[in-house]
């Protein structure tokens, strides 16, 4: 099992950027894939961006295409998302997973953006 630790939250006003990292131990960190979701309260937890193996292809959700980025550094075993022009839309709890089986996921950051 992977133990996966989030940071980089906080409150920031609309248009504004934050860099959530995202710490993997337990597991072979460059073997397996990664993403980012987020639940805002009321709603389902939903995908926002994902990354395979190697950092060589990454997905984003439609709601944050052309602002957010995915990265990783695996000799770091960190994952990053890169969170510019952000919303107030974007507000939510921000998890990190595994998604390669078995899927893990870390205990979240709160991300808060006002208007």
């Amino acid at each position: 099992q992977v133990q996966l630790v989030e940071s980089g939250g906080g409150l920031v006003q609309a248009g504004g950027s934050l860099r959530l990292s995202c710490a993997a131990s337990g597991r072979t960190f460059s073997n397996y894939d990664m993403g980012w979701f987020r639940q805002a309260p009321g709603k389902e937890r939903e995908f926002v961006a994902a990354i395979n193996w190697s950092g060589g292809r990454t997905s984003f959700a439609d709601s944050v295409k052309g602002r957010f980025t995915i990265s990783r550094d695996n000799a770091k075993n960190t994952v990053y998302l890169q969170m510019n022009s952000l919303k107030p839309e974007d507000t939510a709890v921000y998890y990190c997973a595994v998604t390669s089986p078995p899927v893990s996921w870390g205990q979240g950051t709160q991300v808060t953006v006002s208007s």
